[in-house]
């Protein structure tokens, strides 16, 4: 759980170096065996969400962290990073809102960035 937390923290600052918008981390771990955490943010169009799922994947495999699975790299929409224990979803704005992750996962618990100690 503690190197969970830890490609969170990770993930999301970056995310934010490049200008995420609206990231929001949410613990999943009582709800789900899927994860510990889904990481939602979005880029404003298709080049900055590349940009944003390059910027998390080479942050984590720094720290030795590879993806286990990625999804939806084509599309540039709606891209899945899944590393086990924590799910990236990056969007679109449109697709963000299309999809609204954070309703269907409304059960879960919000992670502030203050309490990630980001």
């Amino acid at each position: 759980m503690e190197y969970s937390k830890e490609m969170v923290k990770i993930a999301y600052q970056a995310l934010e170096d490049k200008k995420g918008e609206d990231i929001q981390v949410i613990e999943i771990k009582d709800i789900s065996i899927i994860a510990d955490y889904f990481i939602i943010a979005n880029g404003v169009n298709a080049p900055q969400v590349d940009a944003l799922v390059d910027s998390v994947k080479d942050a984590l495999g720094r720290k030795g962290y590879e993806p286990k699975r990625i999804e939806g790299i084509r599309s540039a929409s709606w891209i899945l990073l899944d590393y086990g224990d924590v799910v990236i979803h990056v969007f679109s704005k449109e697709d963000r809102l299309f999809y609204n992750l954070e309703r269907i996962w409304r059960d879960g618990k919000t992670v502030s960035k203050e309490e990630l100690g980001v």
